[in-house]
């Protein structure tokens, strides 16, 4: 049986992928990046599986694809 997918916030998402708040977001502008979840009305996370995902290829990395963003 398969663990479930965490979701993880803004600082862990920093210090795994070594990115800047600015860049982070300007990645996700740009579709290089997968986008938040919303979990709250003020809160957003993302799947820990997608942020691995990212982390082990950034450059190949694109939303939609095997390996990408989820919908």
């Amino acid at each position: 049986m398969r663990e479930p997918d965490r979701i993880i916030r803004l600082k862990t998402v920093l210090a795994r992928t070594g990115l800047s708040r600015s860049t982070l977001y300007r990645k996700i502008a740009e579709g290089t990046f997968p986008a938040q979840l919303r979990i709250s009305t003020n809160g957003s996370g993302w799947h820990e599986s997608d942020v691995d995902r990212w982390i082990a290829d950034p450059v190949k990395w694109r939303p939609g694809s095997e390996g990408g963003e989820r919908r």
